[in-house]
């Protein structure tokens, strides 16, 4: 059996993708990388990715192409920007007999292919705490008074820039199938990001997978992972958490943009800087307005707003 890490990519996030695997590299120089590509920019960091990681990218590209843009035209374009959010479905039909999924936006502070093996006992796999946040940016209340699915359920929501599953365990046509279904009732998902098929993989997920499990609840608990959270603590080049006295697996910049000054910095400066046959990352600082700054735009604004909504 085959084990496997994808991720999607372009030129465009060529920092960031580094980073990634600069850190899985760290803990595992040997497990096989497949890079979608996310559009057609993508060659200068294919390259990159491949001479010093050894990352190949996804053999059948017509069909990424082909399947995306079907998935995209199933909603017309209405609730997503693009149709490159879908690429990641192609997971379910590369090379990797179990995989895991994870976005460039990541580092990881162990061998985190070990976490595969979970599917043991499980189909789906993911490790996060979006579920304490409730269902925004999943789904409606619509989806509980219409019983679609139970308070229970909804507890299993997930972030869909880190998880993991088995090949073919969604064909082709469930795709085509359920992406129909979500198309045929917008009422039920919170489309209000229009930024990733998260809500999709979500109603997939509840619907058609009935053996899952989120790391976060194994035994012992499990840490945090997203860079919002103000508490971890730095110890070397990894985080711990101290609610549960563990090291973080990975740390996720969701909805955060990477720059300096941005949620713990300082680690994923030194992970994309780990390379020293590779350029060191050169960012500039972002340029914060003084007290009187932000005063005065907030004036600005009122003023602004005032104005207009008297028209």
């Amino acid at each position: 059996m085959s084990r496997g890490i994808y991720i999607i990519a372009n030129d465009k996030v060529a920092d960031h993708a580094i980073a990634l695997l600069n850190s899985i590299r760290l803990h595992d120089a040997d497990t096989p990388i497949i890079m979608i590509p996310y559009d057609d920019n993508y060659h200068n960091i294919a390259a990159t990715l491949n001479k010093y990681y050894g990352v190949e990218v996804y053999q059948d590209l017509d069909f990424i192409d082909r399947l995306a843009q079907k998935l995209h035209q199933t909603f017309g374009g209405k609730f997503f920007a693009r149709p490159n959010q879908f690429r990641k479905q192609a997971c379910w039909f590369g090379p990797f007999d179990e995989f895991l999924y994870i976005d460039t936006d990541i580092v990881v502070f162990e061998k985190i292919i070990d976490n595969l093996s979970y599917l043991d006992t499980a189909d789906f796999i993911c490790c996060d705490y979006q579920h304490l946040g409730g269902i925004k940016n999943v789904f409606t209340p619509q989806v509980l008074k219409d019983k679609l699915f139970t308070e229970k359920e909804v507890q299993d929501i997930f972030n869909g820039g880190f998880w993991g599953s088995k090949k073919n365990l969604i064909s082709e046509n469930d795709l085509y199938d359920i992406f129909t279904e979500c198309a045929d009732h917008p009422e039920y998902f919170d489309f209000s990001e229009k930024t990733s098929d998260q809500p999709i993989i979500n109603y997939m997920l509840l619907k058609r997978i009935t053996h899952r499990f989120n790391i976060v609840r194994r035994e012992g608990k499990a840490p945090g992972n997203w860079a919002g959270t103000p508490y971890f603590q730095a110890q070397g080049k990894i985080l711990f958490d101290p609610t549960i006295n563990q090291p973080l697996q990975y740390l996720h910049w969701a909805g955060i943009r990477i720059q300096p000054g941005c949620p713990y910095w300082e680690i994923w400066e030194n992970y994309r800087n780990l390379n020293p046959a590779l350029p060191q990352v050169v960012m500039p600082a972002v340029i914060t307005q003084t007290q009187w700054q932000q005063t005065f735009s907030k004036f600005k604004n009122k003023i602004r707003t005032g104005f207009f909504s008297n028209k």
